[in-house]
């Protein structure tokens, strides 16, 4: 049997909103990272995890990224996935 196909939304703390699917994954979380490089300009990065501690995890090799590339600074969201 197939699995059923959802559309999922994340509405981050700054208003965006985000779509993903149509998908049979049981994905749970959407996370973002925004990377201010200098001088006004960002980066962003984003991705969906199938639970709250795999999206968390991505947050651990941050700092080291950052310093790796030169970010001035950055900010980690995580959101939970809603169907809809």
């Amino acid at each position: 049997m197939a699995k059923r196909k959802r559309l999922l939304t994340a509405t981050m703390a700054d208003g965006y909103v985000k779509t993903i699917g149509p998908t049979s994954l049981p994905l749970t979380h959407y996370w973002r990272i925004v990377a201010h490089l200098g001088g006004g300009r960002t980066e962003v990065f984003w991705g969906h995890a199938k639970s709250l501690r795999e999206a968390n995890s991505k947050r651990v090799p941050l700092a080291d990224a950052a310093k790796a590339r030169g970010w001035e600074r950055f900010d980690f969201e995580v959101v939970e996935l809603v169907e809809g």
